[in-house]
C-alpha cells in the first residue's frame, strides 16, 4: 500500500496496519472560528495534521461562548459546542490589533502549508495577509477561505451566521407547515455539512501543491454550497416553473410519511412508505385492519388524498408500541422506519456504541466529556484523538518555540508588549 507523505512529497511503502495517518506532516495555522471552520480543520487534526489555531482574548471564537457549559457554569473554556469541533489542535493567542501580532503571523506562513479561515472577505487582507501577501512569503501556500457568499461581487461583505445562510440558500423556505411561518433547520444547519466540500478541495489542493510545487486559494461560496442540498427544487423549478414551499412531515413520493407518536412522554417513531409492497406489509403487521382495506387507501395516490385520515389510522395503531421496539418491528417487515431518538439516547444506540462513535477525553477545566468521532473510519490510517479542545492560549509559548524556534527572551518581550495574550 502507498502513501504520500504531505510535508516531503516523496512516497512511501509501509503494511496495511501502520498507524502513519492520512495527514502526518501537514502544517495547518488556523484562523477559522464558529463552525464549519473548527469542523474543517477538525478533520485534519484527527488525522495527523498539526493545526494551530490563532485566536484572541479580545475577541474569543463564538462558540467558546455558547452553551452548553460542563456543570452549567459559564467559562471561554467550559463549551461542550467549542470542545466537540477544536480536538487534537494548538491554541496560539495573539492581538491581531497590533502590527507585531501580523509580523509573528508572516513566520508562521513559511512554517505553514495551510492557512485556512472564514471571515469575512477584507479582514486577511486588511491585515496585510491575504493570498497575495502570503503567497510571496511562501510560494507554495495553500489559502482555504470560506466565506459565506465568496469573493466578489456587490454583497461578498455581507456578514452572517448559519441561520441566516440557511435562509438565503432556500431551506426556511422548504422547512415547516404550510400554513404558519418558516421553521428554520436546527443550528448552523449549514456549517454542519459544508465541510463535506472543503475536505476535498484541501485534498485537492495538497496534491496538486506536491505534484506541481505551488499552492492556491481555495474560495469557497458557503452558499453556492449549500444550494447544492436543494438541486431537485431548484429543477423542479427550472423544468416545471414549480416553487416548492413548506409542506411539514408531507412528502411527494410516499405515503404514509411521517412521524407518529408512541408510549411515553414525547416518543416518536418515523414511517416512510413509497411502493405498494411496502404498504402491505404495513398493514400485515398493523393486523389487516378493515380500514386498509378501503378504497381511499388501496393506491398510492388515494392514499395521498386522503392522507390526514391516514396518518390518524397509524397514529392510533403506533401509539400503544415504545419507539424502539416498534421500529425494529417495521424494519424486519421491510417497512422503512426509524425512532426520533433524543440526545441521550444516542448514547446507548447499538450502532453507535458498536462503531464507537462516541470519544471520551479529558479536559483541563471540563474534566471528561465526550465529543464525537469521525463518521467514517480509515482502514489503515485510523483518526486518532490525542487531546482535548485547547484552552484559549494554552499553546502560545509551545508553539512559538517549537514551531518557530523562538527563544525565552523573544518569547518574554512579545508578551511585554501585549502581542501575546
Amino acid at each position: 500500500m502507498h502513501s504520500r507523505n504531505w510535508c516531503t512529497g516523496v512516497f512511501l511503502t509501509f503494511d496495511e496496519k501502520t498507524q502513519d495517518q492520512a495527514f502526518a506532516g501537514v502544517k495547518v495555522l488556523d484562523f477559522c472560528w464558529v463552525a464549519i471552520g473548527p469542523m474543517t480543520t477538525r478533520y485534519l487534526a484527527d488525522h495527523g495534521a498539526t493545526v494551530v489555531r490563532v485566536e484572541s482574548k479580545h475577541r474569543p471564537g463564538s462558540l467558546r461562548r455558547v452553551g452548553p457549559y460542563a456543570e452549567g457554569e459559564q467559562g471561554i473554556n467550559r463549551s461542550g459546542y467549542y470542545a466537540n469541533y477544536n480536538s487534537n489542535k494548538y491554541s496560539l493567542s495573539l492581538n491581531m490589533v497590533l502590527p507585531e501580532a501580523r509580523d509573528l503571523v508572516k513566520r508562521f506562513v513559511s512554517w505553514a502549508d495551510i492557512i485556512t479561515e472564514n471571515f469575512t472577505p477584507g479582514t486577511m487582507e486588511d491585515w496585510g495577509l491575504g493570498y497575495q501577501d502570503l503567497r510571496k512569503i511562501n510560494p507554495s501556500i495553500i489559502m482555504f477561505s470560506a466565506s459565506m457568499l465568496g469573493r466578489g461581487g456587490p454583497r461578498e461583505r455581507q456578514p452572517g451566521f448559519g441561520p441566516v445562510l440557511g435562509s438565503l440558500a432556500g431551506f426556511v423556505n422548504l422547512t415547516g407547515w404550510a400554513d404558519r411561518s418558516p421553521v428554520p433547520p436546527y443550528g448552523a444547519y449549514t456549517d454542519f455539512f459544508l465541510p463535506r466540500f472543503a475536505i476535498p478541495s484541501i485534498v485537492a489542493a495538497l496534491d496538486y501543491k506536491y505534484r506541481t510545487g505551488n499552492g492556491q486559494h481555495l474560495d469557497m461560496s458557503q452558499l453556492e454550497a449549500s444550494m447544492q442540498f436543494i438541486i431537485p427544487s431548484l429543477l423542479d423549478y427550472t423544468v416545471n416553473s414549480h416553487i416548492a414551499t413548506r409542506d411539514g412531515n408531507r412528502s411527494l413520493s410516499a405515503a404514509p410519511y411521517s412521524v407518529y407518536p408512541c408510549t411515553g412522554e414525547d416518543r416518536w417513531c418515523a414511517i416512510a412508505v413509497e411502493t405498494d409492497q411496502e404498504w402491505e406489509s404495513l398493514c400485515q403487521i398493523m393486523g389487516s385492519p378493515p380500514w386498509c382495506k378501503e378504497d381511499r387507501f388501496a393506491t398510492f395516490l388515494a392514499r395521498k388524498d386522503n392522507e390526514e385520515a391516514l396518518n390518524q389510522h397509524i397514529a392510533h395503531w403506533t401509539s400503544g408500541f415504545e419507539s424502539r421496539e416498534l421500529m425494529q418491528l417495521l424494519q424486519q417487515a421491510g417497512v422503512p422506519s426509524g425512532e426520533i431518538q433524543r440526545p441521550e439516547d444516542l448514547f446507548s444506540d447499538p450502532q453507535l456504541n458498536h462503531r464507537e462513535h462516541f470519544v471520551f477525553l479529558d479536559h483541563p477545566e471540563m474534566g471528561k466529556h465526550s465529543i464525537d468521532g469521525t463518521e467514517f473510519q480509515l482502514s489503515s490510517t485510523p483518526a486518532e484523538y490525542k487531546s482535548s479542545a485547547p484552552l484559549l492560549g494554552q499553546h502560545t509559548e509551545y508553539a512559538l518555540k517549537n514551531f518557530l524556534n523562538m527563544s525565552t527572551a523573544e518569547i518574554q518581550e512579545l508578551m511585554s508588549n501585549g502581542v501575546l495574550e
